[in-house]
């Protein structure tokens, strides 16, 4: 790695690599370093793999407005390099009377975000976009999606490459102190060798780390609200052959810690089902078969010919929320940190849903906090 650049990127997730692009394209110098094996190991890699249409976060957050941005820059990009995409479509369902007032709200949300498109639905013609759906009402956001995110992550690596940026794969930063004109960093790599680079500026994209990099640099994440909390979520997966097809996602209204057990396809047509939400102390990757029952359960009030049976593990994923146990809505942080005491630090910390359809409009803000640097 060379021992002197412009900008360290910690973190070669989906955030950390579009970052990368927006700071190659003005004309920074920069490596990132990610210890895992390869590229868009954890968040990334593990999640629905859904393009949000930017429906359900409050009006005026980073949520709502950098989904909304970074959505249509997500399907532009897949046009562009091939990435493997469809644009779906979902239902946001209801399938109570009760629910209907929770439904409105969302969908008065969605309009307030500028979501192009939602039309509310009557029961009827939920049913006859999906006939498998029972509902009361829905919402139908045309300009949601699914993509194939590691494809997109790596088509982030090869633009970032092109413009110059050094990608450190299995190099893990282990030291990150001031210093007159920027900042010093120690890298480990996989041989063991601790490689010191000095740089004018740190983007922490460090996704489940992010809040132990900002610590690292003297940061107090307690006192500044950086504490990350994990929670977990599991998926399932359609047995083949089982009767059951849909055409489009299938989302239940929101409930505890995320948007509740929906169902997706895949690129191939595959029907999975989930994530949960359950916060856990550690990372852990696997799934207990014997939680299909409760998650067909939960999908069974919208989809009623679901059964338990026809239902296996398929993985997990961890998010790194900001939100502890119970509170409220936290947005994501997204913070040039000199009002801390702390010039040139950029963290960007939180990036849970819908940090990858919002990635290229982080990586643009980003850019901007460093422009003056």
């Amino acid at each position: 790695m060379r021992r002197e650049i412009d900008i360290v990127v910690v973190g070669g997730g989906i955030v950390g690599l579009a970052a990368a692009v927006a700071l190659a394209q003005a004309g920074r110098s920069l490596v990132v370093l990610e210890r895992r094996e390869a590229i868009a190991r954890e968040i990334t890699s593990r999640n629905s793999q859904v393009i949000h249409a930017g429906i359900y976060y409050p009006p005026g957050s980073q949520k709502a407005r950098l989904c909304v941005e970074g959505r249509e820059a997500i399907y532009e990009r897949c046009q562009k390099y091939r990435v493997p995409h469809r644009a779906l479509g979902k239902l946001i369902v209801a399938t109570s009377e009760d629910e209907r007032s929770a439904l409105e709200a969302l969908y008065r949300c969605a309009l307030d975000n500028g979501v192009l498109g939602v039309e509310w639905l009557s029961a009827a013609a939920a049913v006859g976009r999906e006939p498998a759906v029972r509902a009361v009402a829905a919402l139908w956001s045309p300009r949601s999606g699914i993509v194939d995110a590691e494809v997109l992550a790596l088509s982030f690596a090869a633009e970032a490459a092109a413009g110059g940026a050094e990608i450190a794969l299995r190099t893990e930063l282990i030291g990150l102190k001031a210093c007159v004109g920027g900042w010093q960093v120690e890298a480990r790599e996989a041989s063991g060798d601790v490689t010191t680079l000095r740089c004018a500026a740190v983007v922490n994209a460090a996704g489940l780390a992010a809040d132990s990099i900002a610590a690292l640099a003297g940061m107090d994440v307690e006192r500044c609200g950086y504490r990350l909390f994990y929670c977990k979520g599991d998926y399932f997966s359609l047995a083949p052959g089982a009767p059951l097809s849909l055409h489009h996602l299938v989302y239940p209204l929101p409930a505890g810690a995320g948007l509740g057990v929906h169902a997706t396809l895949d690129l191939a047509g595959r029907i999975r089902f989930g994530p949960d939400a359950e916060y856990v102390e550690k990372l852990d990757y696997r799934v207990d078969p014997a939680k299909a029952e409760r998650f067909a359960a939960a999908a069974q009030r919208y989809l009623p010919v679901l059964r338990a049976d026809w239902l296996a593990p398929e993985g997990s994923g961890i998010r790194p929320k900001l939100a502890a146990p119970g509170e409220s809505f936290r947005d994501f942080v997204i913070e040039e940190e000199s009002a801390a005491g702390f010039p040139g630090l950029v963290n960007v910390i939180g990036i849970e849903s819908p940090g990858l359809t919002a990635a290229p409009a982080i990586a643009r803000r980003v850019a901007e906090l460093l422009q003056s640097l």
